[in-house]
Order: structure tokens, then C-alpha cells, then sequence
């Protein structure tokens, strides 16, 4: 019994992995009805995995970071801008012609090859948030301080990636794509969408797993004590920064991968990925779930998007936004 207890949060992950697992075919034996619900249920895998990131850096480490958007959009833009080089023969866009520009961006062109962006979906918010972690952890900036910076980041970058629309098509973003494997819409096309659907499943296991590990680990119990106790943890004889340092890194990776899964099911990426307001949305998947625990984090961000799907339209649509907002002021108090 005390062994279930302590494997509870496995099991129920292995209990999610089960039915996210039955949905493609259950489509395929017409017990959901719309290819859109599927979609959905993908988007929310990626949604999954930002917010295990999120949690490891505020659960674990008490870091609230209101900017993960920022590390969510670049993930998905590196993404797009590899399928839009796709649908485009290596050519340059729609955008770019009306933007002025006769040739390829030289900022586009390492999006031709899939290894390349790929790794530049790892490497462009792990770098971002290195820098950054470097000089703010290092200082010990913390607590609503490293708040308010990381949402200043934020609207800065969305200012930049809107005054830059040639190169990022301003407000409009980056639509018109397939995904990885090809196009995933219609009956014709679904055997597509379970390939990215089940890739993209593996990929929560794996982040789930990973984060386990290290949580479990002497490395998990330092964040905490870092969490409880930081002046502690220092005096301790820790390098506390760099911890945080790295804990921050490995979330805005987490956060780019879930970014690039998403643009995939979703077809588009725009700045709204990285509006404050999107952060802050993330923020509140991993409080309703519950912190500190990696599955609350799984079931917070599956439970309010699928709350939002419901809810945003038929009678609702007018005040879902408030049954949201009064369900996380219940989860606070």
C-alpha cells in the first residue's frame, strides 16, 4: 500500500499516457467526431511541457518567471520558419516580398536543414536564458524582481519580433504550414497526424521521466532547499546561482521544444505565443495543478486548456475568461 502511495504520481501519469494514447484511435473508430479535438489534445501535450518546466524553475526552486512565453515563441518560430522554408522550396515568402526584401534573410537561411533548426530550437532560449541567468542569479536577484524583469524581456522581445515584420510578418506571424511530417488535415492525411501525435507523446514521457529523475535525485532536494531556504543553501557551501542558472536553462529549452511541437499541430505561430498575458496563463496551469509535484503540472495544463476548449464557446463564450480567472483565485486561497 505505502509502495502505491509513493508511485501514486506515476501511476497516474501512466494513467494519462493510457488514454492520451486511445485518442487517435478512438477517432479512427468515430467515438470523437471532430480531427480538430485531436489537434487539440496535441497542442495540450506541448502545453504539458512548458509547464513541467515552469515547474521545476517556481515549484522546485521558487523562481516565478512570468516571461516563459518569450522561451515558448522562439521554440516555434525556429519551427516555422524551417516548415515555411518547406512550403516555400527554400524561397523566400509572401511577407518578405511585400516587406521589400529580394533575397533570403541571411537570420533564415540555417533554417533550411532540419538538424540546424533543430538544434537551434534547443539552443536559441537555452542561450537567451543562460545570459540572462548569469547576470540576474549572480547578483541574486530574486522574488517579484526577477518577475517584473523577465515580463519586461518579454514585451521587449514582442515589440522587436512586431517592428521586424519583414523578416517575422508583425502581428500576423508565421501561418500557411504544414507540419513535420506533412499536412495533418482531412481523412486522407491522418495517418500524419497520429505519426506527429504519438512523436509528440513520446516527448512528454521523456520530459516527464527526465524530470523525475532529477527531482529525485540530491539535485532535486538542493532546488528545494534553495526554494526554502536560499541564504541557507548559500552559507551551506552551494554555488546557489549556479543552480538556478541551470534549472532556468533547462526550463526555456523545455519551453522551446514545447513551442516547436505546438507550431507543428497548430499550423502557425504569431506574438501573441509571447505576449505577458500567455506567460502568465502558464503560470496558472501549474498552480491550479498543483507545484512541486511535475504531474500537477501535466493535469493543470491539460485540465484549464480543455476547460478553455469547452468553455470559449456555446453559451459561455461571452464569460469563460471569468470561470477561469474564479477558479484560479480559488486555487490560491
Amino acid at each position: 500500500m505505502k509502495k502505491i502511495k509513493k508511485q501514486g504520481s506515476n501511476i497516474c501519469f501512466l494513467i494519462i499516457v493510457i488514454l492520451l494514447a486511445l485518442v487517435p484511435i478512438m477517432y479512427q473508430y468515430e467515438l470523437i467526431e471532430a480531427s480538430s479535438t485531436v489537434l487539440f489534445i496535441g497542442k495540450c501535450m506541448a502545453f504539458a511541457i512548458v509547464a513541467i518546466g515552469l515547474d521545476l524553475i517556481w515549484g522546485y526552486t521558487g523562481i516565478l518567471s512570468l516571461g516563459h512565453g518569450l522561451y515558448f515563441a522562439l521554440g516555434g518560430y525556429a519551427m516555422a520558419m524551417y516548415l515555411k522554408l518547406q512550403r516555400t522550396g527554400g524561397g523566400i515568402t509572401d511577407f518578405m516580398h511585400i516587406g521589400g526584401l529580394k533575397e533570403l534573410p541571411l537570420v533564415w537561411k540555417p533554417f533550411l536543414s532540419l538538424p540546424v533548426s533543430i538544434f537551434l530550437i534547443l539552443f536559441v532560449p537555452g542561450i537567451l536564458a543562460g545570459v540572462i541567468g548569469y547576470f540576474i542569479f549572480k547578483n541574486r536577484v530574486k522574488g517579484v524582481y526577477f518577475s517584473i524583469i523577465s515580463q519586461a524581456l518579454t514585451w521587449a522581445a514582442y515589440s522587436i519580433f512586431i517592428a521586424l515584420s519583414p523578416y517575422t510578418n508583425g502581428n500576423v506571424g508565421i501561418t500557411d504550414i504544414q507540419s513535420v511530417f506533412g499536412s495533418i488535415k482531412g481523412s486522407m492525411n491522418f495517418g500524419n497526424l497520429q505519426i506527429l501525435f504519438y512523436s509528440a507523446l513520446i516527448l512528454l514521457i521523456l520530459v516527464y521521466a527526465g524530470a523525475k529523475f532529477l527531482t529525485g535525485r540530491k539535485f532535486g532536494k538542493l532546488l528545494i532547499a534553495i526554494r526554502d531556504g536560499e541564504n541557507r543553501t548559500y552559507f551551506s557551501g552551494y554555488q546557489v546561482s549556479r543552480y538556478k542558472t541551470f534549472i532556468y536553462v533547462l526550463s526555456a529549452i523545455l519551453a522551446g521544444i514545447a513551442g516547436a511541437i505546438f507550431v507543428n499541430f497548430n499550423g502557425s505561430i504569431t506574438p501573441n505565443q509571447m505576449t505577458i498575458a500567455y506567460s502568465i496563463t502558464m503560470v496558472i496551469w501549474v498552480a491550479v495543478g498543483g507545484r512541486g509535484t511535475i504531474i500537477g503540472a501535466v493535469i493543470g495544463a491539460f485540465l484549464i486548456n480543455m476547460c478553455e476548449y469547452k468553455l470559449s464557446s456555446g453559451g459561455l463564450v461571452e464569460v469563460w475568461q471569468y470561470l477561469i480567472g474564479a477558479i484560479f483565485c480559488i486555487t490560491i486561497i
